[in-house]
C-alpha cells in the first residue's frame, strides 16, 4: 500500500472518529524506538490462499476452515482460537489490547507479529513491545510510515491482516470468524466494523 493512496482514507477515518493525527505519529515514533528492521520476505504469500481470521464468536464453529489455507493471518484473540484448535498461525496482527502474552510467545517461537501503534495504545506499546523478540516483530502505523515502522493499510486488526496478505502477494483470501453485524459488540466497535467492511471492499 502506497501511503499517498492510503492517506485520504486515513484522513477520513481521523475525521470520522475524532482522532488526532499527531497522536498516531507519537505512537509510531514510540514503537520505532523498540524496533529493528523486519525481514519482509518472511511474509511472502505469493500465490497462496490466506485465511484472514477474525475474532467474532462464530470463529469457534468456523475455525476448521483454516485447515486447507496455505497461510493463516490471525487478528488479535483469533490466534488463540486457531492454535487451540490445533492449527498454526503464520502472522498475528494486534494492537496489543487483548493477548500480548500470545504475541510474546509467538515471537519467541519465530512467528511474526505485526504490532500496531496508534494514539490510544502508547502505554501498551511501552509495556509489551520491548518484551517481544525484536527480529520477529513488525511494527505498524496508520500514519505515515517512518524508519522501521510500516503502513500497509487497514484500520482494525482484521482488515489490516487482509491488507498485509494482499501486500505480500496472496492469490485468495478467506475470512473465517468475521461478523460485521455482531449485536454484542460496543457501539464504538460497531463503528469500527463498518469501516473494516468498507476497507475490505476497497481492497
Amino acid at each position: 500500500m502506497n501511503f499517498e493512496a492510503w492517506e485520504p482514507v486515513y484522513e477520513s477515518i481521523l475525521s470520522a472518529f475524532g482522532y488526532p493525527r499527531d497522536g498516531d505519529e507519537r505512537a509510531r515514533d514510540t514503537i520505532a524506538a523498540y524496533a529493528t528492521p523486519f525481514d519482509l520476505d518472511r511474509l511472502d504469500a505469493a500465490g497462496d490462499t490466506v485465511a484472514v481470521v477474525g475474532s467474532a464468536p462464530s470463529l469457534s464453529e468456523e475455525v476448521d476452515r483454516v485447515g486447507d489455507a496455505d497461510l493463516v493471518f490471525a487478528a488479535s484473540t483469533a490466534a488463540d482460537v486457531v492454535r487451540d484448535a490445533g492449527f498454526a498461525v503464520d502472522l498475528l496482527v494486534t494492537d496489543l489490547d487483548k493477548n500480548p502474552e500470545t504475541a510474546r510467545e509467538l515471537t519467541d517461537s519465530s512467528v511474526p507479529v505485526a504490532a500496531h501503534a496508534h494514539g490510544d495504545n502508547v502505554g501498551l506499546v511501552r509495556e509489551h513491545v520491548p518484551t517481544f523478540a525484536a527480529e520477529w516483530t513488525l511494527p505498524t502505523t496508520q500514519a505515515e510510515p517512518r524508519g522501521p515502522v510500516e503502513n500497509f493499510g487497514g484500520f482494525t486488526d482484521g482488515d489490516r491482516a487482509a491488507f498485509l496478505a494482499d501486500e505480500f502477494g496472496a492469490a485468495e483470501l478467506r475470512f473465517p470468524g468475521w461478523d460485521f453485524d455482531d449485536p454484542d459488540v460496543s457501539a464504538s466497535k460497531a463503528r469500527k466494523l463498518v469501516w473494516a467492511e468498507r476497507l475490505l471492499y476497497w481492497l
